[in-house]
Parts: structure tokens; sequence; C-alpha cells
């Protein structure tokens, strides 16, 4: 075998063996197979592999040379790394039997969960796996089946979460255990795939077992419990690693921290971050804080408004060995007091980072462009971006986007078109959000032209419209009453594959409706409910306003009726009030008190509006008594006076002597005396 293994290449090697073989004494081959694993050897380092080592596998059969175990190894891993897997397969099959140890099993089934032939190593598996298995798995064959497991984008198809979970049970019962690492990795597997109950059992189910467990693998448990909010979940977790003598690490304590924190429950947090470092520990475990750990903690008093006690922790921290505050430290405590509008606070503390030499980072820009434009100070927000550009903190899409919606929210389009080619001379891109809240401020404020070229840069920008950035323009267009181009959108939307939704409809149903275009607007309607779309309230409401508005009350009190018995939708308070100020209107006062007292039968409350439209009818119609004991009903219910219903009253009970009844009103009591009509 060393000669063989000596010579310089595979040719020579096949010439030795073919001598040894013809002049040796004896018909005994045997001889000849570690020579013969030695060939096997050169071959598979030789370029043109795949015929040779078809060609020698099929010599040593036909030389009747028995195969070593390593020789059949080598030809089961050189043909699976060839794609023969077949071939692996074939060699395994014929080897004898004597020789198909567990090693032997290991490297086919490699060879097999490579190829993705999952199906054949299973089978593979099984026999190993049997209680009475002459081979049994050893700690290998576990490694190379859970790594498979884990692994993703593996070549054909994956081990199911259900065969994993046996194949677990199954090699436990030959005391064969994934390693730690591959267990986390499987437990978040199970949990990625919505299986958490799985994996909790799974974890559960190797600690009874006593199989080696790290707390890597109860971290990857408690961070989806965390994300889960099962905060009592957490806290058994821990009672049971303390139970198994497993000990909680600084990552532990800092996913328990962060999930207590973001459930509110921060005086818990609180808790533990102070007992960690004390000489008794937490439960025992004494461990140094760390930054995140301070960070975590002081961004949870922020997010509840406890800024103050935040500062303080930050001053606790700078008492700490290795542990002094950083930008993301002060990044908390900024967007805490931005939150609350303490904006100069924030400035101070940002001011104060650059006088401890902690340099401030676009997370901490943001924070502060944010506060100030939420708190209206968008000015304030301008100077201060444009201030940290000339420093050098440059802004990112975040920051822009921030500024432009802060200043479409008040009709500053022409800043905001100017800050947008600003963004993009910085070299900074933006994303579809942004482009979407520019166009939709134009729309609102009736700039299409602006909202057109917005739209254009956003599909050279590479994004695609979606529904809502298409239901902006419609809607603006039809504020317009430029019905055509309304239609140029929505042909662009439709050959773009966009599917129409209730605000699209709505949208055409309202405009269509104004323009007294009914038929048109039923239309729609049908064709609303054949795509899906249950009609709103809002469908409702535009058809019945512009049936009143256009004097067309018999069909709006038609439809009002089918919507009240066909429809899913019932009326609202905005419903009635469209039909009883148009009965009104029409002296149709008796029929409006009806449609009152079927919205109060109905649990649909009245509102000023309700109330106002029927004084004004009552007025009309001169009936007082009907009038005091709706101002009666107002009071009972709490619902208060506006200035119309003051300006109403007012001309008319003074006008009839009532004005102590007026006063009485407006002080919130009962005013009147008697049920009958006048």
């Amino acid at each position: 075998m060393r000669i063989t293994r000596c010579l310089p290449s595979s040719s020579e090697a096949l010439n030795f063996i073919e001598h040894l073989r013809q002049n040796s004494p004896s018909q005994d081959t045997q001889f000849l197979s570690y020579p013969f694993q030695a060939l096997l050897e050169h071959a598979g380092r030789a370029a043109n592999t795949t015929t040779s080592l078809s060609e020698l596998y099929q010599a040593s059969k036909e030389w009747e040379i028995p195969l070593t175990i390593n020789a059949g190894v080598l030809l089961i891993r050189y043909f699976g790394r060839l794609g023969m897997v077949d071939k692996s397969l074939l060699v395994f099959s014929e080897l004898d039997p004597s020789l198909k140890n567990t090693h032997v099993h290991n490297v086919l089934i490699d060879v097999l969960l490579r190829d993705g032939r999952v199906d054949d190593a299973l089978n593979v598996l099984d026999g190993m796996l049997q209680p009475s298995s002459e081979v049994p798995p050893n700690e290998l064959t576990g490694d190379i089946v859970f790594y498979a497991s884990v692994k993703e984008g593996r070549k054909g198809g994956e081990l199911s979460d259900k065969d994993l979970i046996k194949l677990v049970s199954r090699f436990a019962e030959h005391s064969v255990f994934p390693k730690p690492k591959w267990l986390t990795q499987l437990i978040i597997k199970l949990c990625r795939n919505g299986k958490y109950h799985q994996g909790w059992n799974l974890l559960h189910e190797m600690l009874r077992l006593r199989a080696p467990l790290e707390t890597a693998t109860f971290n990857a448990v408690l961070t989806v419990l965390g994300r889960r909010e099962d905060v009592d979940g957490m806290n058994r977790l821990l009672a049971e690693m303390k139970e198994n003598d497993i000990r909680p690490n600084a990552v532990t304590f800092g996913i328990l921290m962060n999930k207590l924190c973001k459930v509110g429950r921060v005086d818990d947090a609180m808790e533990i971050l102070n007992k960690i470092s004390e000489e008794t520990g937490y439960d025992g475990v004494s461990i140094e804080a760390d930054i995140i750990m301070y960070n975590t903690v002081i961004n949870g008093l922020c997010k509840v408004g406890r800024q103050e006690e935040g500062l303080q922790l930050m001053e606790q921290m700078r008492s700490m060995k290795g542990v002094k505050p950083k930008a993301a430290t002060y990044t908390c405590l900024i967007g805490g007091f931005c939150r609350v509008g303490e904006i100069e606070r924030g400035m101070e503390l940002f001011e104060q980072m650059k006088e401890e030499k902690v340099s401030p980072n676009v997370i901490t820009l943001n924070t502060l462009v944010d506060g100030m434009c939420r708190n209206g100070r968008i000015s304030s927000a301008l100077e201060f971006f444009n201030d940290m550009q000339q420093k050098g903190l440059k802004g990112n899409v975040v920051t822009y986007s921030t500024l432009i919606g802060a200043l479409c929210n008040v009709n500053n389009f022409d800043k905001a078109n100017d800050l947008l080619d600003e963004m993009f001379r910085s070299g900074c891109c933006g994303d579809a959000i942004l482009y979407y809240t520019l166009i939709h401020g134009m729309c609102q404020a009736g700039r299409m032209d602006d909202a057109c070229n917005i739209l254009s840069k956003l599909k050279e920008a590479g994004f695609r419209p979606d529904i809502v950035c298409y239901n902006a323009l419609i809607s603006g267009f039809c504020k317009q009453n430029k019905v055509d181009r309304a239609y140029e959108i929505i042909k662009e939307a439709e050959e773009a594959g966009m599917k129409f939704d209730r605000v699209t409809y709505n949208t055409l149903i309202a405009f269509f409706s104004k323009i007294g275009e009914f038929v048109v607007a039923r239309r729609v309607m049908k064709q609303m409910i054949k795509e899906g779309h249950v009609p709103t309230v809002a469908t409702y409401g535009a058809l019945i306003h512009a049936y009143c508005l256009n004097g067309e009350i018999n069909d709006a009190m038609e439809l009002f009726k089918n919507m009240s018995s066909k429809s899913s939708v019932p009326p609202n308070t905005v419903i009635y009030n469209i039909l009883i100020e148009s009965l009104c209107k029409n002296n149709s006062i008796d029929l409006a008190l009806s449609l009152m007292d079927d919205m109060k039968a109905k649990g649909v409350k009245p509102d000023t509006i309700t109330y106002n439209a029927i004084f004004k009818g009552l007025k009309e119609k001169n009936l007082l008594k009907r009038v005091l004991k709706l101002m009666d009903s107002m009071v009972e219910h709490a619902c208060k006076p506006n200035y119309v219903t003051i300006e109403v009253l007012t001309e008319w009970l003074c006008a009839v002597g009532e004005s102590e009844k007026l006063k009485s009103f407006l002080q919130g009591y009962k005013v009147s005396t008697s049920d009958s009509e006048a």
C-alpha cells in the first residue's frame, strides 16, 4: 500500500497493481485490497476522476479484489461529490455486510442529504435507529443529520418539522443528542415556522432526558417568548434554567430586560439591572451590567415618560467601571424629552454629548428633527438639519422623509420639492413612502401637475405606484372635475395590474354622484360589489348626499331603506343627519322626526347637527313645545349646543318670551313642563 501511494500517478499505480495481480503465485486477491485503496486515493485526485473511478470500481469487481472499509468510503464519497449518488448507493449495497459499520452509514447519509435525497437518507437512517441495530448512530451521525436539518438553502427537499422532532426522540433512545448549537437552531426554526409549542416541548424533552444543553438554547426560546410578550413564560424558563444548573449570561438578562421594557414593566427591568451587579446577584447569578443593559432600561423609562429617571440612571452608569454613556444612550434620552415636547431639554443633552466627546450619529439627528417637526417647529428642524450638514453629520432618507412630510402637512410644497431635489443631489435615495407622502400631499392641496411630476420621479427611481398612490391621484383629479385625467390614471393602474379597492370605488361614486350622474354612480357601485368589495357607509353616504343636494329626496330615502334592510352596513349618524336636514328643508318635519326616533331605536346617537336640523324645521312650523322637549333630550344625553343651536333658539325663544328657558337650557337644565304639543 505504501509503495502504491508513493507512485507519481494513478496510471502507474494501476500498472503496479496489474503487475502484482499477474505475477501473484496465489489466486487469492485479498492482498490487493490495500494497494487498490491507495489507487482509489490517486484516482480521486486525478483530472478525469469520473471515468477512472467508474472504470476502477468495475475493475475491482472483475478482478474480485475485496474492498476495504476505507475504499468503500472513498468510492461513496467520491461518487457523491461528482453528483453520481446512484453510484454511491450501488457501492453501499454491494459492499460486504461486515464492512457496513456506523462510519460507512454516516458517509452515505451525508452524501444523500447533501444531494437532497432526504427520503433515501431517512431509509438508511431508519435501520441505524432500530432498538436492536448492529450499527447504532453515534455523535457524528447526529451532527450530519441535525446540521442538514437546520441549514437553509440545501439542494432538494428538506426534513419536515414533524420528522425532525421524531428523529430527535429516536436518536435520544441511543443516547445521541443534537449538539447545543444544532438544537438551538432547530428550536429557532420550529418557532420561525409557527411551531412554537413544538419547540417548547422539544426543549423540555431534552431537559427530561438530561441532554447536554447550553444557555444559548434557552436564550433562543426566551427571545421567542419575548416576541409573544409572554413574560410569565420567560420567568418559568428562567426558573427551569436554575433547576437544571444552566447559568444565565448577560444575553439572557438582556433579552429579559428588553422584553420587560417593551411590555411596560420597566420597574421589573430596573430591579434585574440593580441586582445582577450586586454581590448576591439575581437569583444567585452575579454578572457585570453592560452598556446594552443600561441603554435598554433607559430607553424603556423614556418610552413611558420617565425621562428624569433615565437621566439618573445615566449618571449611575458613569460610576460603573468600563461603562460610559454612548450615542445610543443620549439618543434614547433625547427621544424621551422630544416625545413630551421638551425640545430644549433634548438640545441640552445634544450639546452635553458633544462636550463629552460622544459623537452624535444620524439616529440622534433624526430623533431631534422628528421631535421638532412633531411639535410644530419645522423651521427650527430645518435650521438644525442644515447646521449639522455643514458640520459633517449628513442626513439619510429618514431625515428627508420626516422634513418633507412635515412640510407637506403645512402645505409648504415648494420647500418640500426643494428638499427632495437636495436629497437626490446628496446621493441619498428616497424610498417609496417618501414619494407617496409627497404625491398624497400635492393631491390634497390640488397641485395635480406637481403630483404627476413626483409620480414620474417615483417611476424613474424604480418604484411601482401602489393603489393608495393611484387613489390619491384619482381623487385629486375628481375634485378638480378633470374626469379625463382621472380616467388616464385608472387606465394606467389597470395596465399595471392594479386591483381597485373600496377607496377607489367610493371616490368614483362620490364624484359621479356629485355631478348628478347617478346612473353611472350606481353602475360603479354594482361593479364594486361584483369585485367583492362591500359598500361602506361612505359609499351610501356619497349617493344619499348627492340625491339630497339634487332635490331627489325620494331616491335618497329608497336607498336609505335598502341600506337599512339589505345591507350589512347600518346607517350612522352622518347618514341620518343628511336625510333629516334635507327633509327639514323640504318641510317634511314629521318624517324627519320619525327618522330621529328610528335612529334612537337603532342605537345611533343623535349629535348637535341632528338637533340643529330639527330645531330649524320646528321653527318653520312654530312647534315650540316640541322644541322644548328636544332641548330636554339634548340636556339628558349631554349633547352640547354649538353656535348654530344658540343662534336658532335665541332668535325664536326670545321672540316668544321664553328667554329664561333658553338660559336654563344653556346652563344644562331641563326646560319642558308639558308633554302636549302646541
